[in-house]
């Protein structure tokens, strides 16, 4: 069963998978932003070649469809991290006709890896285990489709080679393991803290009362590590966090939060029930304190898509938040609905439920906590990974 279940390639949870939308690494944040919030994804994947949503140019020799790769992938917390320095909220204009590029930093190219449909599931694993977030797979059926069937498709899916593509994540292999986890009884059962994939080492966290913008640098190093920032109290206890997911699930409008409030009163500011009027208030007058009334268009009573994108959005208001908060101050769109309550498990809590946590919640960790609620690690599916790669490796 273990042999056959490594030898599974990567094809079969492509089912269903949607394609993805691309856009250049030469297009700008503008232009992304925008992408954002009209196809209502959390994240878009990043080509160094012009098959994207922004490119108008369909003569096919214009450039080398074999040298066409994924490099990276943005999100909105991308997005929000650079939008909270200085420079920027003072100059959000400016700031958004960076190119993307800038947001794609060097320790984050690992990232992303391609894989041929018919690759194993362990080479997938093996991959993911370094680090590797998206595996990148083209979506063999998509071949078969004419020229002109995929000139009526949303553009920014096919590329040269009449190929749409997926990609698979960590939540997609963890997910595909739970349903034969019978395989690996012998450890599903095992305690986290006995099977040593607690991390202690890269775990991110500030205090209370710290500001909240002293958590941009380490909310960038939990991308990569596909884990959140805590916030704990004066004697160490697990108080809430400031993660990516929940960022994603906001728009650029919380950026001046960030910037301005302590870890604690971002917690409340962007909690599903929306920022009390005080803290948005605070917002604003710490904003004029620090002289960014530029940032204050991004607190307008009715947020609106940058103007000076090069692509022109012509999705209406219902397309870009369908539910939960309006966009006039927290910055909810319709993508995620979830309360800033973070998931926590024990030492002696098990491998396998575990899982079904961060699965059911749709996260890619889980907080370790001492019984009276101290912090003492972050499990992530990575580590959890690396001990399913062993086991099969030895089974097989």
């Amino acid at each position: 069963m273990a042999v056959r279940l490594s030898g599974h390639e990567v094809s079969d949870l492509c089912l269903g998978k949607p394609p993805l939308r691309s856009i250049s690494v030469t297009h700008t944040i503008a232009d992304a932003l925008n992408a954002i919030h009209k196809f209502r994804h959390s994240s878009l994947s990043v080509w160094n070649c012009h098959h994207s949503i922004y490119s108008n140019n369909n003569n096919e020799e214009d450039f080398d469809q074999f040298h066409c790769k994924c490099i990276g992938r943005i999100c909105m917390v991308d997005i929000i991290c650079f939008l909270c320095k200085p420079e920027n909220l003072s100059s959000p204009a400016d700031a958004f006709r960076s190119q993307i590029s800038i947001l794609l930093a060097e320790d984050k190219s690992s990232l992303v890896h391609h894989l041929q449909p018919n690759a194993s599931l362990l080479e997938a694993i093996d991959a993911m285990s370094k680090g590797v977030q998206n595996v990148v797979i083209p979506i063999p059926n998509e071949k078969r489709w004419k020229k002109k069937e995929c000139e009526t498709l949303d553009s920014g899916i096919f590329h040269n080679d009449k190929l749409a593509y997926c990609w698979l994540t960590q939540e997609d292999v963890m997910r595909y393991l739970l349903n034969s986890i019978a395989v690996f009884s012998s450890i599903a059962a095992e305690a986290i803290d006995k099977l040593g994939i607690i991390d202690t080492q890269n775990l991110f966290f500030l205090y209370y009362d710290d500001p909240a913008s002293s958590a941009l640098e380490l909310l960038t190093a939990s991308i990569v590590h596909q884990s959140s920032v805590a916030v704990v109290d004066p004697q160490g206890k697990f108080v809430g966090e400031i993660s990516p997911f929940m960022l994603n699930s906001c728009d650029e409008a919380v950026a001046p939060a960030i910037a301005t409030l302590s870890a604690g009163d971002l917690l409340a500011y962007i909690d599903c029930g929306g920022p009390p009027e005080d803290l948005v208030q605070l917002v604003k007058e710490r904003l004029r304190e620090q002289n960014l009334d530029a940032a204050l268009e991004l607190l307008g009573e009715e947020a609106s898509l940058p103007s000076w994108s090069s692509f022109s959005s012509t999705s209406s208001e219902e397309d870009v938040c369908l539910s939960g908060k309006n966009r006039k101050h927290g910055g909810y769109s319709s993508r995620v609905v979830r309360r800033s309550e973070a998931i926590v498990c024990y030492p002696w809590s098990s491998l396998v439920a575990v899982m079904i946590q961060a699965l059911s919640h749709r996260v890619s960790y889980v907080w370790v906590v001492k019984e009276d609620g101290t912090l003492t690690g972050i499990v992530t599916f990575q580590s959890m990974l690396k001990i399913f790669r062993e086991r099969l490796k030895l089974m097989s």
